[in-house]
C-alpha cells in the first residue's frame, strides 16, 4: 500500500515538475515559472514574487495582491471587454415606438407614447432617468465610441489575432454600406472566451458619420435578425475561415455622460433591495424577541431563588 502511495506522490510530483518546466501553472496565468528545481512564482509587489501550488487554488489573498500590483503598473487584470471607460452604458430597455425627426434623427426626448418621458443620445438609448411629461432635454447628444463586444462559435482552426483588425474591418465595410474602415481603432481577441472586442470610434464633434446605425444593424445580423433583404449575416473571414457570431453587447460611450441616478430603480433591483431590508428587519425582531424572553426567565429564576428568603 506505501509502495502505491509513493508511486502516486511520485506521479503528482513529475507531471507538477513538468508543468512547471513548460512555464505552466495551471491556476495563475501571470505566474512565472523556471529555475531548478522549478518554482512558480507571481509578482505581488515591486521585485516581490510569491511562491505558488499551480496544483492547488491560489489562495484568495495573494490573487488580490497580485490584481493590485498589476494594477497600479497598468497591467491588466481581467479578460478583454466590459465598459471601456466609465461612462459607458448599454442599452438596457430594449425597442420602444420613438419620436423621429424628419431626417430619421431621434428627438432628444422620448416618451413612448406614454406619460414617462427620458432624454436618448443619438442612438436612442436611454441616458437619463424616466421622468413626467415637463421632462427637459435641450439637445440630443451625440454618441461618438461604441464598443462591439462579440463571440463567435467554435471553429476548426485556432485564430490568428494580428489578422482580425484587417478582417473585423473589412467585414463591416463590405456589409453595411461602406462603412469606413479607419473608424475601427483597435480589435482585442480572448481566444479561450471566442470573444472579439472592437472599439469603432470618430472624433468628438465629427457628425457625418453615425456609429450607431452600423451597430444596430450588427446587433440584428448577430441575433439573427437582418435587416437587410440579403440575409447574409456579418461573417467576417480570417485566413480563409468563416467567423459565426453567436452573441453581441453594445457599450454607448456619449459626447457627454449620462445622468443616470438611484432615483428610479429597475422593478427587480426593488425587489431585491426589498427583500434585503425585510429580512434584516425579521432578523432583529427574532433577536430582540429572543433576548426578551431570555430575559423574562432568568427574572423568574432570579424571583423563585429569593422567594425562600
Amino acid at each position: 500500500m506505501q509502495m502505491w502511495i509513493a508511486l502516486v506522490l511520485v506521479a503528482f510530483a513529475t507531471g507538477a515538475s513538468a508543468q512547471c518546466s513548460a512555464g505552466i501553472c495551471e491556476t495563475m496565468k501571470w505566474a512565472t515559472c523556471d529555475g531548478n528545481p522549478c518554482e512558480c512564482t507571481v509578482l505581488v509587489g515591486e521585485n516581490i514574487k510569491q511562491k505558488l501550488n499551480c496544483e492547488a487554488l491560489v489562495p484568495k489573498c495573494f490573487l488580490m495582491k497580485a490584481e493590485m500590483y498589476r494594477a497600479k503598473k497598468g497591467l491588466s487584470t481581467r479578460t478583454i471587454g466590459g465598459k471601456p471607460v466609465e461612462t459607458a452604458f448599454v442599452d438596457n430597455d430594449g425597442i420602444y415606438d420613438p419620436d423621429c425627426e424628419t431626417d430619421g434623427k431621434f428627438r432628444a426626448k422620448q416618451c413612448n407614447n406614454t406619460e414617462e418621458c427620458w432624454c436618448v443620445n443619438s442612438a436612442g438609448v436611454r441616458r437619463t432617468d424616466k421622468e413626467g411629461k415637463d421632462l427637459k432635454c435641450p439637445k440630443l447628444v451625440e454618441t461618438y465610441w461604441v464598443r462591439l463586444q462579440l463571440k463567435h462559435k467554435k471553429v476548426d482552426t485556432p485564430v490568428k489575432a494580428e489578422n482580425l483588425k484587417a478582417a473585423i474591418s473589412e467585414a463591416m465595410n463590405k456589409r453595411y454600406k461602406n462603412f469606413n474602415k479607419a473608424l475601427v481603432e483597435t480589435v482585442e481577441y480572448d481566444a479561450d472566451s471566442r470573444t472579439i472586442v472592437v472599439d469603432v470610434k470618430k472624433a468628438k464633434g465629427e457628425r457625418l458619420t453615425d456609429l450607431t446605425q452600423m451597430a444596430y444593424y450588427m446587433e440584428k445580423d448577430v441575433k439573427v435578425l437582418p435587416l437587410f433583404k440579403n440575409q447574409d449575416m456579418f461573417m467576417p473571414k480570417v485566413d480563409g475561415q468563416t467567423l459565426e457570431m453567436e452573441n453581441i453587447l453594445v457599450y454607448y460611450v456619449d459626447e457627454e455622460a449620462p445622468t443616470f441616478t438611484m432615483k428610479h430603480l429597475s422593478g427587480g433591483i426593488i425587489a431585491v433591495i426589498v427583500v434585503v431590508v425585510l429580512a434584516v428587519i425579521a432578523g432583529l425582531l427574532v433577536l430582540f424577541f429572543a433576548r426578551r424572553r431570555q430575559n423574562q426567565k432568568y427574572s423568574k429564576t432570579q424571583q423563585r431563588e429569593l422567594d425562600p428568603m
